[in-house]
């Protein structure tokens, strides 16, 4: 298994809303460069900075932490 590399400043959860484009890794994947690209559909997070990323659900049911925003 490859080290991956998370991100060390994951988005905030001020930063995230339902509809956001975003790069995910979930729990399973820790560790690997195997991360899950989607729509926000749900933010599960209460708190506003989570060290490993805001956990979130996608539009197709995936569960993970946010790495990356999406922009254009």
């Amino acid at each position: 298994m490859t080290r991956g590399i998370d991100n060390p400043t994951p988005p905030r959860r001020s930063e995230i809303k339902p509809g956001d484009a975003v790069w995910i890794i979930e729990k399973k994947h820790y560790g690997t460069n195997n991360y899950t690209q989607g729509i926000v559909k749900e933010i599960l997070t209460s708190k506003n900075v989570h060290p490993r990323g805001v956990k979130v659900r996608l539009t197709d049911g995936t569960v993970g932490r946010v790495q990356w925003k999406i922009t254009d």
